[in-house]
């Protein structure tokens, strides 16, 4: 659905009139339909500025496509910065000599201050001497979180009512038709653009920076602090699990043996495959086998010898970041089938999960879900101490896009929605974010950790294994290296938990518990490997100075005071008016006995109700005196403010 309009520079009224109407026929809400007039404006504004011909029209397209609205304005003219400076102060140190006076100079400031403010909505490009420009218009920004909410308690309930009302064989039946069908058929979907958008992502990231040792210096602090956090989350899986003890070992006998569907031997990772892997046998593999390690590895050495073949350079960086753009677009058509995949998981996980296995398991669960939260503390206590940030924006920010990856199930599916929340949410720069989050979703598994540490240990006690310090020690290490070298199959979590039984001589029957709840467990899993890669790639950005600190910090904390002070001096005017209203009242108007006649004075007169005597004549009203004088007081209280 499209609407277009020609309209002449010195007749923009018609083309804002027509914009209007376009969004109240697409069903925008009125506040969202005010906030995008008001980028409109400003935006015809700067076209204008410098547009070739004063008698050239302006093009007018809206857009409606996969239930988004876009505004599309153009014009002909040179190519020119769309918005000035990165923050207030910025705009406001740099030199306008163009303006002619103070008021337009300040008009100026206004204009790019906004633009800036709402920069994610906005997308600037010259083409052909056609100054190009979007605007995404917002119906809601919350809709998908809210959609995706929805999903997860439906599915909840209307599990829970197949697994009762329902006879198994068709729960069965529809789970494997249904359900199970439509969440893999999303997964594949992400999975098949993950390779492409985190080769094209890397590959122009590395070419953007002019000193390779730059990027030298940040992808070594991005590894840097994924060990960190790694040792960390095992020490605090420890720590959670010795304070809590999950494991029943009246449970070993009820546990049957499902576990012999995994086999140990089916995947290799040890440290020397996990090494020599990285590099591939040829350049179409990785992309076929979606190995992130080997993508990452060929993204690199082509972004640096991007900048080593001269007059082609620019050529091929185009290329390559015109393929970014296309697989984003492709990324943001799928993400919309969120709440779908989400629904349909968390049906497939209840249906599959007997009551009395999730009785069973309720204590461990549990203890991995402290873990996690515990390991979200260790998060906001690096942000502070290390990044020296203010954890609170980090957490409101990031909260729904962890509900979006807890619908995925899957760190690499994830890559995408968390560097769109870096980028759009937090302010990390596109040099930070490009390189740590596909690398974290390789290396970076906080959650497998926690995983790893609590249900062996846990198994462990089921079946009454002692694991003395040694064992303790060597269960570390193989952690660690499960963790980093985590093969990207289906079932993996279970793979690398029977390798970590064998080792630690746990009978493999174990396995049968922890299967009916893996997809669950998956899900908890991604989304705490996803906020450790978010929390790598925040305190990087702010230790290389490409952190937007506008748009992490100053601009919500604003939003969030700013009615509270306006508010509170409100509350405080009132209450000063309040005040010289009830002086006026106790000088000018004094109380008199009020004096009655009695029945035996005029037994048959009419009552009457007595009257006040005042100072003030009745022609003046009381109300219209105490509003003026409360006025008086206000003016001049603003006036004495704005003059000293």
């Amino acid at each position: 659905m499209s609407k277009r309009l020609l309209v002449e520079q010195k007749h923009t009224k018609a083309g804002i009139e027509f914009i209007k109407e376009g969004l109240e026929e697409f069903g925008i809400e009125k506040k969202q339909t005010i906030k995008t007039m008001l980028l409109v404006e400003e935006v015809l504004v700067k076209l204008r500025e410098h547009a070739k011909d004063p008698d050239e029209n302006i093009c007018i397209i809206l857009n409606k496509r996969f239930g988004r609205v876009y505004v599309n304005l153009s014009l002909r003219g040179e190519k020119f910065q769309f918005i000035y400076g990165h923050t207030i102060e910025e705009v406001l140190d740099q030199e306008n000599d163009d303006l002619q006076s103070a008021q337009e100079k300040e008009e100026k400031i206004i204009r790019d201050v906004l633009l800036k403010a709402n920069e994610e909505r906005l997308r600037y490009k010259n083409k052909n001497n056609m100054n190009l420009v979007e605007i995404t218009v917002q119906k809601n920004p919350h809709a998908m979180v809210l959609h995706t909410m929805l999903a997860l308690i439906a599915a909840i309930v209307i599990g829970v009512l197949m697994k009762v009302f329902v006879p198994s064989g068709v729960n069965e039946a529809l789970n494997n038709t249904i359900f199970t069908s439509i969440s893999t058929m999303f997964l594949n979907a992400l999975k098949m653009i993950v390779g492409p958008v985190v080769f094209f992502s890397i590959a122009c990231c590395i070419s953007q920076f002019g000193d390779l040792k730059e990027a030298g210096r940040i992808g070594g602090k991005v590894m840097g602090f994924y060990l960190l956090t790694t040792v960390l989350a095992i020490l605090t899986a420890t720590g959670v699990f010795e304070l809590l003890k999950p494991g029943n070992p009246e449970l070993a006998a009820k546990l049957a043996g499902d576990a012999a569907t995994v086999s140990v031997s089916d995947v290799s990772i040890s440290i020397k495959d996990t090494i020599v892997g990285i590099i591939p046998a040829n350049f179409v593999k990785p992309f076929l086998d979606s190995n992130m390690m080997q993508l990452i590895f060929l993204a690199v050495l082509i972004g640096i010898a991007l900048e080593k073949i001269g007059e082609h350079s620019r050529l091929l960086k185009d290329i390559f970041e015109a393929c970014n753009d296309l697989f984003l677009k492709i990324t943001v058509m799928l993400v919309r089938f969120i709440p779908v995949a989400t629904f349909c998981s968390i049906v497939s996980v209840v249906l599959k999960t007997g009551p009395d296995v999730l009785l069973s398991m309720l204590a461990m669960l549990g203890t991995f879900a402290v873990g996690i939260v515990a390991m979200i503390i260790v998060y906001c206590i690096l942000l502070g101490v290390i990044g020296r940030l203010n954890p609170i924006p980090f957490l409101k920010k990031y909260s729904p896009t962890m509900l979006q990856v807890f619908g995925m199930a899957s760190s690499n599916a994830a890559i995408i929605v968390n560097m769109d929340a870096c980028e759009n949410k937090l302010g990390i720069s596109k040099k930070i974010y490009s390189l740590s989050i596909p690398l974290g979703a390789t290396v970076n598994m906080d959650g497998t950790c926690i995983y790893l540490v609590i249900f062996g240990m846990a198994l462990a006690r089921v079946f009454g294994v002692d694991i003395n310090g040694g064992m303790m020690l060597s269960m570390f290490f193989s952690v660690f290296v499960l963790s980093v070298g985590a093969p990207g199959v289906p079932g993996a979590g279970l793979v690398c938990l029977s390798v970590l039984l064998t080792q630690l001589n746990v009978p493999l029957a174990g396995i049968g518990l922890v299967m009916g709840l893996d997809s669950l467990l998956g899900m908890m899993r991604a989304m705490s490997n996803s906020l450790g890669d978010v929390t790598a790639s925040l305190i990087v950005a702010k230790s290389e100075k490409k952190l937007d600190m506008e748009k992490y910090f100053y601009r919500p904390t604003l939003l969030t005071v700013l009615p509270f002070i306006g508010a509170f001096a409100a509350r405080l005017v009132f209450i000063v008016g309040d005040g010289v209203a009830w002086l006026y009242k106790s000088l000018f108007f004094i109380k008199r006995p009020e004096r009655f006649n009695s029945k035996e004075e005029d037994e048959f007169a009419l009552y009457e109700k007595p009257q006040k005597a005042e100072r003030v004549p009745r022609g003046i009203s009381y109300s219209l005196l105490l509003f003026v004088i409360g006025m008086v007081a206000v003016l001049y209280f603003v006036l004495l403010v704005a003059f000293n």
